[in-house]
């Protein structure tokens, strides 16, 4: 395991309440375009949340990767499609996104072992 994702978005949940609470109105507006962009329409939510990892992947985001993984695990997206999803982040994106899709699919695991424990 090259890191703990679950770890990583955690330490990542603290640091963003500093930016909602410095920010409030910013952060609201943001919040605002996720819940519109994620609103299920031509395409499901668990769509959105792969093509959000394939950026993630592509854009080089380890905050992202992590958010992202988690949400497609909870969208009940299959290892197969994320690996299907790591192959277009890899060809949109090339070399680096090979080393940024070993990472998704790390996290997408660590995320899904998780789930998967007794509460």
């Amino acid at each position: 395991m090259h890191k703990n994702w679950p770890e990583l978005t955690t330490q990542m949940s603290g640091a963003l309440r500093e930016v909602r609470g410095g920010a409030p109105e910013v952060m609201k507006g943001f919040s605002a375009l996720a819940r519109a962009a994620l609103e299920p329409k031509a395409l499901d939510t668990k769509t959105k949340e792969l093509i959000a990892l394939a950026i993630s992947v592509a854009t080089r985001c380890d905050a992202c990767v992590g958010f992202h993984a988690e949400a497609a695990v909870r969208q009940g997206a299959t290892r197969d499609e994320v690996m299907e999803t790591m192959g277009m982040a890899i060809y949109m994106g090339a070399g680096p996104s090979v080393m940024y899709a070993a990472q998704a699919v790390e996290a997408f695991d660590q995320f899904k072992a998780k789930a998967l424990q007794p509460a």
